[in-house]
């Protein structure tokens, strides 16, 4: 293992953040987490993630906007920050259409702040949040790092990608590096309530009927919650100096697939509403992992039949199930 480090990890107590804080606080880093615990859903579920999830972890926790840049100067001049870990964003597709101007000052504004101060106090590396959205409806599968991203389909998309070249310009004017990571579908125990394999599972167990999108013909790249913290830390060791990577299975898997793992863990039959795609929508995702292979020694090892499972009893315990 290398030195101990100091490492910040914006939006620490969402779903991705909080499994990484944790597991850089296994590996003996200083964990500094920021989080504005906003109400885009059940702030109890956040403030579960630092209580529960991270109870055995050692962090030092701030509740605090990122796109604040008083306020996170202050964060930066109490503590030594060697690593960026920049996971905080404003998620979800469609809430982009109701809130667009949350996306700008979040997304793009917020990253604007941490990568301002990454220069100004000299940390070693960033890595940071991206997304599949970017590449919008592809023209070909599985997509790669090097295909047209510059016709997103959501304003979500739109500022994940604003995101990537802000920091490139930062890497190149500074010299600081940068990983930008496009997570694909992530999943798994203390999951997002917006996400479908959480609504799923949380109708399946409650008896309630579905909406299933795009007529139940669309697929997505499913990557479970420990697949991709695992690229995440390997990518904060690595450091390369720039590097855009996707982070997926690797698989893209029919919608319905996620659906009939659900009900079989749950032991529900759910009643479906087949229904039209949603604006912003994509009908597939599936990533090309090879670079993130050659450059992180990176390998997903969880597929759905296993993962799904492992959610569904999380939800049961959660919630008393």
């Amino acid at each position: 293992m290398e030195k101990p480090r100091t490492i910040l990890v914006t939006g620490g107590a969402g779903f991705i953040g909080s499994h990484v804080a944790r597991r850089l606080g296994e590996l003996g880093h200083t964990v500094i987490i920021v989080d504005n615990l906003n109400d885009y859903y059940d702030p109890t579920l956040k403030q579960a993630r630092l209580d529960t999830l991270l109870a055995d972890t050692p962090h030092i926790f701030y509740q605090v906007d990122i796109a604040d840049e008083a306020t996170m100067r202050n964060v930066f001049e109490s503590h030594k920050i060697d690593q960026i870990c920049h996971q905080a964003a404003q998620a979800g597709v469609r809430y982009a259409a109701q809130a667009p101007l949350v996306y700008e000052h979040s997304n793009m504004r917020g990253t604007l702040v941490l990568l301002e101060l990454a220069r100004e106090f000299v940390v070693e590396n960033i890595v940071m949040a991206s997304s599949s959205s970017v590449y919008g409806d592809a023209a070909h599968y599985p997509v790669k790092e090097t295909d047209i991203t510059d016709q997103p389909i959501s304003l979500y998309a739109a500022t994940k990608r604003a995101t990537e070249l802000m920091a490139h310009s930062y890497h190149h004017l500074y010299n600081l590096p940068i990983t930008c990571l496009r997570y694909f579908t992530v999943y798994g125990p203390w999951g997002r309530p917006d996400m479908a394999f959480f609504s799923f599972t949380k109708a399946a167990l409650e008896g309630k009927p579905i909406d299933v999108f795009g007529q139940g013909k669309l697929s997505r790249d499913f990557t479970y919650i420990d697949d991709i913290v695992e690229g995440i830390v390997r990518a904060l060791e690595v450091r390369p100096p720039w590097a855009i990577l996707n982070l997926g299975r690797g698989k893209a898997e029919p919608l319905m697939s996620m659906i009939e793992c659900v009900e079989r863990a749950a032991g529900k039959t759910l009643t479906k509403n087949f229904v039209d795609m949603q604006p912003g929508d994509v009908r597939e995702t599936w990533a090309d992992i090879s670079q993130a292979r050659k450059l992180l020694g990176w390998e997903p090892k969880v597929n759905l039949d296993e993962g799904i499972p492992k959610f569904v009893e999380w939800y049961r315990e959660c919630y008393g199930i």
